[in-house]
């Protein structure tokens, strides 16, 4: 009897490592935006977390230039960079109109890179809606995800945006 459990966790054990392997081979494609209104500063906050190595191979695809993003031989003007393609691939739209977005710079957090945004002089009483078109990396992976939480006070959202819906909204 012990000798056919012993066969049997062999046999499952040879069937299973492979699928586990598979899985643990696949790269996720994944970013998670914050999206809060901050009442102090009548202002929207946008926080937004990438992999470094997926915003790098974006940014070499699009403007052929090396970053090292959070590395001390990061380009100079890899902020410029950033900013420019988050302005070509991320959208907010409040009360149905446009709106630019200051890009204040960046932290690293590992692997992370934590990009921080802001929409400064929106009044709360005039908010009916805020959308977020969300393209970041879905230019050089087909299957990245932008995953899009809303928070304002006790109204909250999220989203998982992909290429074919890329974007989310919050009504007031």
């Amino acid at each position: 009897m012990k000798d056919k459990m012993m066969n049997i966790s062999k046999l499952l054990l040879l069937f299973l490592c492979p699928l586990l392997l598979a899985f643990a081979a696949h790269k996720f494609y994944v970013s998670v935006t914050q999206v809060e209104y901050y009442a102090p500063d009548q202002a929207i906050q946008i926080t937004s977390r990438v992999f470094i190595d997926d915003l790098e191979k974006a940014l070499l695809e699009r403007y052929d230039v090396e970053l090292l993003l959070g590395t001390p031989e990061e380009v100079d003007d890899a902020d410029d960079f950033i900013d420019r393609y988050l302005n070509s691939k991320f959208l907010v739209r409040v009360n149905g109109v446009p709106t630019a977005f200051y890009f204040l710079g960046k932290k690293v957090d590992n692997d992370i890179l934590i990009l921080f945004l802001e929409i400064p002089n929106i009044s709360l009483d005039g908010l009916k809606s805020i959308e977020i078109q969300n393209e970041v990396l879905m230019d050089v992976y087909e299957e990245q995800k932008n995953i899009v939480h809303f928070r304002f006070g006790d109204l909250k959202k999220s989203f998982v945006l992909l290429r074919e819906k890329n974007s989310g909204m919050l009504n007031f």
